[in-house]
């Protein structure tokens, strides 16, 4: 079998018409999207997946792809048994997988330290993405992570403050939350009651449930226009890990909206990355999806580095741009907003229905707030 999902099968095939194993231009605007998706299915599992169809022209072409995105050491547990794994990228990708093993042994004393003062000031945080999402693979070291994000209720928030600006701290970069916008249709003290606790070293690490877990993956990777496939590798993980006792309305939550933000990021790990839904409930929802979701992501895994994503992506100030001929049209040329994120930003639903009334208003949204911060700025 050529390719793990129903579209990489696709894909497959259409490559198959305008290449062999020899140098070519790829021909379709998604096409490095598409290795990227085929490199890294099944990526997060123990068991090696079946064997890849990429010629090594084209794994030379997604390596630069993957090391900028933070998944080079989930493309080097794909191809560690095969005949790719002493090639120029292969060799790469080993050393990005030896560097960000290194990084997370390093990490983990961190976070022991961390919850160590926290625990001493009588400060119970949730952790939540990086290590916890970690956890769903064979080797924390296959994911990488760099901030520490805490999870801490209201009341111990400037106690929490306090214990990051502490001298005893200072080499662990932690970020704050009091709340966590993906969960905003759950009540924080609920979060908290159905956290589980993880043994790191000495050390009792608290993070999200299954439940809540998959859910924040899940309208993250939305919310940020699902750029970067290593958050789609962290959702495949998470539904494979699924248990028996899994409770899919908890996880979707109360808000329909939501749900339906949930449902469609779960089909996307299934159909660009081989996530097994088998018989699990979600399973047939989650195929029905708006036929320009899947293009749209494939479009953001050809450049997916943070560079390329707002507000980096427009270093000059809109303000700075209206001061030149064209400069409005040049700067929302620049800040169109990607469906996905227009979708998200609107609080709107993910169905065949065009993106642009979606797109237009986000553009709305942003020209009304640039227009009351100009003058408060030009008051500065």
């Amino acid at each position: 079998m050529l390719a793990q999902t129903p579209y990489l099968f696709w894909a497959t095939l259409n490559r198959s018409v305008t290449n062999d194993s020899t140098p070519m231009q790829l021909q379709r605007s998604e096409s490095r999207g598409t290795l990227v998706s085929e490199i890294l299915a099944g990526s997060w599992r123990h068991s090696q997946p079946p064997s890849l169809s990429l010629s090594e022209f084209q794994l030379d072409e997604v390596t630069p792809l993957l090391y900028g995105s933070g998944a080079a050491a989930l493309g080097w547990w794909r191809i560690r048994e095969s005949e790719f794994r002493t090639t120029s990228s292969g060799v790469v990708l080993h050393q990005a997988y030896r560097l960000q093993s290194l990084q997370s042994a390093i990490h983990e004393e961190k976070i022991q330290k961390i919850f160590r003062l926290c625990r001493d000031a009588a400060v119970d945080p949730i952790l939540i993405k990086g290590w916890a999402a970690a956890g769903l693979y064979p080797e924390r070291g296959l994911r990488p992570y760099g901030d520490i994000d805490l999870l801490v209720r209201p009341q111990h928030y400037k106690k929490a403050q306090e214990i990051v600006a502490s001298p005893e701290a200072k080499d662990c970069w932690v970020d704050l939350h009091r709340n966590v916008s993906e969960l905003a249709d759950r009540a924080l003290e609920r979060l908290f009651d159905r956290s589980r606790q993880i043994s790191l070293g000495k050390e009792s690490i608290c993070v999200l449930s299954p439940e809540d877990h998959l859910a924040l993956l899940a309208v993250h990777l939305l919310k940020h226009g699902a750029w970067r496939p290593l958050w789609l590798c962290d959702i495949g993980a998470a539904i494979e890990s699924v248990g028996p006792g899994f409770d899919w309305e908890l996880c979707l939550g109360s808000d329909r909206r939501r749900a339906g933000w949930i449902t469609c990021a779960i089909g996307l790990a299934h159909f660009l990355l081989g996530a097994r839904l088998d018989a699990l409930e979600i399973a047939r929802p989650a195929l029905k999806l708006p036929n320009w979701l899947v293009p749209a992501v494939l479009r953001q895994w050809q450049h997916p580095y943070a560079t390329n994503q707002p507000p980096t992506k427009h270093p000059i100030p809109l303000s700075s741009q209206l001061r030149h001929p064209g400069g409005l049209w040049q700067g929302l040329r620049d800040r169109w907003p990607d469906p996905i994120l227009a979708t998200v930003s609107v609080n709107g639903r993910f169905n065949r229905v065009p993106r642009l009334p979606y797109q237009l208003a986000n553009c709305i949204v942003r020209a009304g707030q640039f227009l009351v911060r100009t003058p408060q700025e030009q008051g500065h």
